[in-house]
Protein backbone atom coordinates (compact mmCIF):
# COMPACT_ATOMS: atom_id res chain seq x y z
CA UNK A 1 0.00 0.00 0.00
CA UNK A 2 1.24 3.45 -0.84
CA UNK A 3 2.20 5.72 1.99
CA UNK A 4 0.32 8.97 1.75
CA UNK A 5 0.27 12.06 3.87
CA UNK A 6 -2.51 12.11 6.40
CA UNK A 7 -5.51 14.07 5.25
CA UNK A 8 -6.49 17.24 7.05
CA UNK A 9 -9.11 19.93 6.79
CA UNK A 10 -11.77 19.56 4.14
CA UNK A 11 -10.00 16.55 2.59
CA UNK A 12 -10.25 14.69 5.90
CA UNK A 13 -13.92 15.62 6.27
CA UNK A 14 -14.69 14.46 2.73
CA UNK A 15 -12.81 11.20 3.22
CA UNK A 16 -14.61 10.57 6.50
CA UNK A 17 -17.97 11.16 4.78
CA UNK A 18 -17.10 8.66 2.03
CA UNK A 19 -15.94 6.09 4.58
CA UNK A 20 -19.15 6.53 6.62
CA UNK A 21 -21.21 5.11 3.73
CA UNK A 22 -19.66 1.65 4.18
CA UNK A 23 -22.30 -0.94 5.19
CA UNK A 24 -21.03 -4.02 7.09
CA UNK A 25 -24.29 -5.94 6.52
CA UNK A 26 -24.04 -5.45 2.77
CA UNK A 27 -20.40 -6.61 2.86
CA UNK A 28 -21.42 -9.75 4.74
CA UNK A 29 -24.16 -10.42 2.19
CA UNK A 30 -21.72 -9.90 -0.71
CA UNK A 31 -19.08 -12.18 0.79
CA UNK A 32 -21.65 -14.91 1.49
CA UNK A 33 -22.86 -14.62 -2.11
CA UNK A 34 -19.30 -14.95 -3.42
CA UNK A 35 -18.74 -17.94 -1.14
CA UNK A 36 -21.87 -19.61 -2.59
CA UNK A 37 -21.08 -18.84 -6.25
CA UNK A 38 -17.36 -19.65 -6.40
CA UNK A 39 -16.64 -23.32 -5.79
CA UNK A 40 -12.94 -23.28 -4.93
CA UNK A 41 -12.90 -20.50 -2.34
CA UNK A 42 -13.73 -20.58 1.33
CA UNK A 43 -13.62 -17.01 2.61
CA UNK A 44 -14.39 -15.38 5.92
CA UNK A 45 -17.80 -13.70 5.53
CA UNK A 46 -17.37 -11.19 8.35
CA UNK A 47 -18.62 -7.82 7.09
CA UNK A 48 -16.00 -5.65 8.77
CA UNK A 49 -14.00 -3.24 6.62
CA UNK A 50 -10.76 -5.00 7.52
CA UNK A 51 -12.01 -8.43 6.47
CA UNK A 52 -13.77 -7.17 3.33
CA UNK A 53 -10.58 -5.45 2.21
CA UNK A 54 -8.34 -8.39 3.12
CA UNK A 55 -10.47 -10.91 1.20
CA UNK A 56 -10.74 -8.86 -1.99
CA UNK A 57 -7.49 -6.87 -2.00
CA UNK A 58 -5.37 -9.16 -4.19
CA UNK A 59 -8.11 -9.52 -6.82
CA UNK A 60 -7.90 -13.32 -6.95
CA UNK A 61 -11.37 -13.86 -5.46
CA UNK A 62 -12.79 -11.27 -7.85
CA UNK A 63 -11.25 -13.00 -10.89
CA UNK A 64 -12.55 -16.38 -9.68
CA UNK A 65 -16.00 -14.82 -9.23
CA UNK A 66 -15.95 -13.48 -12.79
CA UNK A 67 -14.89 -16.88 -14.15
CA UNK A 68 -17.60 -18.61 -12.09
CA UNK A 69 -20.22 -16.39 -13.71
CA UNK A 70 -18.83 -16.76 -17.24
CA UNK A 71 -15.99 -19.28 -17.65
CA UNK A 72 -12.87 -17.87 -19.29
CA UNK A 73 -13.86 -14.21 -19.08
CA UNK A 74 -10.67 -13.51 -17.09
CA UNK A 75 -7.97 -15.30 -19.05
CA UNK A 76 -5.10 -14.97 -16.62
CA UNK A 77 -4.64 -13.88 -13.04
CA UNK A 78 -1.83 -14.27 -10.53
CA UNK A 79 -1.98 -15.65 -7.01
CA UNK A 80 0.68 -13.43 -5.48
CA UNK A 81 1.23 -10.56 -3.08
CA UNK A 82 3.20 -8.39 -5.53
CA UNK A 83 1.34 -5.07 -5.69
CA UNK A 84 1.44 -4.57 -9.46
CA UNK A 85 0.20 -8.15 -10.07
CA UNK A 86 -2.62 -7.73 -7.54
CA UNK A 87 -3.68 -4.46 -9.17
CA UNK A 88 -3.52 -6.20 -12.55
CA UNK A 89 -5.93 -8.85 -11.17
CA UNK A 90 -8.34 -6.12 -10.08
CA UNK A 91 -8.08 -4.47 -13.50
CA UNK A 92 -8.83 -7.80 -15.20
CA UNK A 93 -11.97 -8.11 -13.08
CA UNK A 94 -13.03 -4.55 -13.93
CA UNK A 95 -12.62 -5.26 -17.65
CA UNK A 96 -14.79 -8.38 -17.29
CA UNK A 97 -17.61 -6.26 -15.85
CA UNK A 98 -18.27 -4.85 -19.33
CA UNK A 99 -19.16 -8.34 -20.55
CA UNK A 100 -21.60 -8.77 -17.68
CA UNK A 101 -23.36 -5.51 -18.51
CA UNK A 102 -22.49 -3.63 -15.32
CA UNK A 103 -22.80 0.14 -15.89
CA UNK A 104 -19.57 2.12 -15.74
CA UNK A 105 -21.19 4.37 -13.13
CA UNK A 106 -21.44 1.39 -10.79
CA UNK A 107 -17.82 0.24 -11.09
CA UNK A 108 -14.91 1.26 -8.91
CA UNK A 109 -11.34 2.26 -9.57
CA UNK A 110 -8.46 -0.02 -8.71
CA UNK A 111 -7.19 2.30 -5.97
CA UNK A 112 -10.61 2.27 -4.30
CA UNK A 113 -9.96 -1.34 -3.35
CA UNK A 114 -6.17 -1.66 -3.38
CA UNK A 115 -5.50 1.40 -1.25
CA UNK A 116 -8.80 1.15 0.63
CA UNK A 117 -9.84 4.60 -0.54
CA UNK A 118 -13.55 3.89 -1.10
CA UNK A 119 -14.81 0.43 -0.15
CA UNK A 120 -18.39 1.64 -0.53
CA UNK A 121 -17.90 1.91 -4.30
CA UNK A 122 -16.63 -1.69 -4.27
CA UNK A 123 -19.86 -2.67 -2.49
CA UNK A 124 -21.94 -0.87 -5.12
CA UNK A 125 -20.09 -2.63 -7.94
CA UNK A 126 -20.42 -6.11 -6.46
CA UNK A 127 -24.10 -5.51 -5.67
CA UNK A 128 -24.67 -4.52 -9.31
CA UNK A 129 -22.89 -7.68 -10.41
CA UNK A 130 -25.03 -9.77 -8.06
CA UNK A 131 -28.17 -8.35 -9.71
CA UNK A 132 -26.84 -9.53 -13.09
CA UNK A 133 -26.10 -13.08 -11.84
CA UNK A 134 -29.55 -14.45 -12.70
CA UNK A 135 -28.89 -13.69 -16.38
CA UNK A 136 -26.01 -16.16 -16.18
CA UNK A 137 -28.01 -18.87 -14.43
CA UNK A 138 -26.67 -18.16 -10.96
CA UNK A 139 -28.24 -17.07 -7.71
CA UNK A 140 -27.96 -13.35 -7.10
CA UNK A 141 -29.45 -10.86 -4.68
CA UNK A 142 -30.97 -7.43 -4.81
CA UNK A 143 -33.79 -6.07 -6.95
CA UNK A 144 -34.54 -7.90 -10.17
CA UNK A 145 -33.13 -6.34 -13.31
CA UNK A 146 -35.66 -4.99 -15.74
CA UNK A 147 -35.94 -6.61 -19.15
CA UNK A 148 -36.58 -5.01 -22.50
CA UNK A 149 -40.19 -5.17 -23.66
CA UNK A 150 -40.00 -3.91 -27.21
CA UNK A 151 -43.30 -3.42 -29.03
CA UNK A 152 -43.87 -3.16 -32.74
CA UNK A 153 -46.88 -1.27 -34.05
CA UNK A 154 -48.26 -1.44 -37.57
CA UNK A 155 -48.61 1.69 -39.67
CA UNK A 156 -52.38 1.47 -39.28
CA UNK A 157 -52.10 1.45 -35.47
CA UNK A 158 -49.76 4.45 -35.54
CA UNK A 159 -52.18 6.43 -37.77
CA UNK A 160 -55.07 5.67 -35.40
CA UNK A 161 -53.05 7.16 -32.57
CA UNK A 162 -52.71 10.44 -34.44
CA UNK A 163 -56.50 10.97 -34.53
CA UNK A 164 -56.90 11.04 -30.76
CA UNK A 165 -56.34 14.32 -28.92
CA UNK A 166 -54.33 13.52 -25.88
CA UNK A 167 -55.46 15.09 -22.60
CA UNK A 168 -51.85 16.02 -21.91
CA UNK A 169 -52.33 18.78 -24.46
CA UNK A 170 -54.99 20.24 -22.19
CA UNK A 171 -58.28 21.69 -23.20
CA UNK A 172 -59.49 25.22 -23.56
CA UNK A 173 -63.16 24.39 -22.84
CA UNK A 174 -64.36 26.88 -25.43
CA UNK A 175 -62.24 29.79 -24.23
CA UNK A 176 -60.78 32.21 -26.74
CA UNK A 177 -58.69 35.34 -26.74
CA UNK A 178 -61.46 37.80 -27.51
CA UNK A 179 -61.82 40.63 -25.02
CA UNK A 180 -58.20 40.58 -23.91
CA UNK A 181 -56.80 44.08 -23.96
CA UNK A 182 -53.36 43.40 -22.53
CA UNK A 183 -50.72 45.53 -24.18
CA UNK A 184 -53.16 47.72 -26.06
CA UNK A 185 -53.35 51.48 -25.76
CA UNK A 186 -56.75 52.86 -24.67
CA UNK A 187 -57.65 56.26 -26.06
CA UNK A 188 -60.22 58.42 -24.40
Amino acid sequence: MAYRAEKSGIAAETHAKVQSKYDPDLSRQILEWINDIVDDVDINTDGSEDNFHAVLKDGVVLCKLANAMKPGVVKKFSVTTLPFKCMDNINSFLKALDEFGVNREETFQTVDLWERVNLHSVQICLSALARKASKFGLKGFGPKESEENKRNFTDEQLKQGETIINLQYGTNKGANASGIKFGTFNRL
